[in-house]
């Protein structure tokens, strides 16, 4: 009996027919987790500070070790710091940059938004905008002195200030990143201008929006400090800039931690609204 079997042409056509999936090779960082690299570079960085700081390649006055850091978060968590508990700080800084972001996006984006949609608007803001944004915060802080005091008022408007151009400018680029087909798409089956906005625009520029927000919010804790430089008595910038002054370098390094600790969750919230809202980011 012959080991060759034979097969019959119907059998034949009906492999041929079957379609292989392929997947396809990813491009640039992927969809894989980074998590593992992200910790071991902060554990490499942190060998590499003790290291530096054990070994007395810097003075200890100026690179304290991470140990006596930790040790320093205890004793200001226990005894506080310049009259004020470090929930004190750590609240009075927080209080002002939410308050600050609240009014930034609820500013921001309106306006982001009108300026993708409408000449005048963008022909009418877009100089101002584009004329301070690059201005540091501490060379208007000045101005909010005389302008508005030594208040909670000219630290929010300093902080607004920092945060506003960022949110707005992606939310014009957002707009204007909308492909024109999807919009002639829902014109020709009959959507309103109103339907066009909520369901066309609006979802279209979501992504960049958020990313705008969490620009935003990191510009808006790098620009905290020189926010509390006004008369303030709370703070982590506060704090920060009191422990300079007397050369505590392990209490710098304690609020610079706290600050990176409070932009990093933030950062983390908004990274989690985007899966939730724009799950179809990255992935179109």
């Amino acid at each position: 009996m012959s080991d060759i079997v034979q097969r019959s042409p119907v059998a034949a056509r009906r492999e041929d027919r079957q379609v292989k999936l392929v997947k396809m090779a990813s491009f640039g960082a992927g969809e894989k987790s980074t998590m593992a690299i992200s910790v071991a570079t902060a554990l490499a960085i942190l060998l590499l500070w003790w290291l530096v700081s054990a070994l007395g390649l810097v003075p200890h006055l100026f690179l304290p070790r991470p140990d006596e850091v930790l040790t320093q978060i205890g004793l200001v968590y226990r005894d506080g710091y310049a009259g004020a508990s470090l929930s004190e700080h750590i609240l009075a800084s927080l209080f002002r940059i939410v308050v600050a972001a609240l009014i930034a996006i609820s500013v921001g984006i309106p306006l982001g938004l009108l300026m993708g949609l409408n000449r005048w608007a963008k022909g009418v803001l877009d100089a101002p905008i584009e004329f301070y944004w690059p201005l540091p915060p501490l060379s208007y802080l000045p101005l909010m002195i005389i302008w508005l005091g030594i208040g909670e008022t000219s630290k929010i408007t300093l902080l607004v200030l920092a945060m506003f151009a960022p949110i707005c400018l992606s939310a014009q680029a957002g707009v204007r990143s909308l492909p024109i087909e999807r919009v002639n798409a829902a014109r020709s089956l009959g959507a309103s201008r109103l339907q066009l906005f909520i369901d066309i625009v609006l979802p279209s520029a979501l992504p960049e929006i958020l990313t705008g927000i969490r620009i935003a919010l990191g510009v808006g804790w790098g620009t905290l400090v020189a926010a509390e430089l006004i008369a303030s008595t709370r703070g982590i910038g506060f704090m920060i800039m009191s422990a300079s002054q007397f050369l505590a370098t392990d209490v710098v390094f304690v609020g610079i931690g706290i600050i990176a600790v409070c932009a990093f969750t933030f950062s983390a919230a908004i990274r989690f609204l985007e899966t939730y809202l724009v799950p179809w980011k990255g992935k179109l």
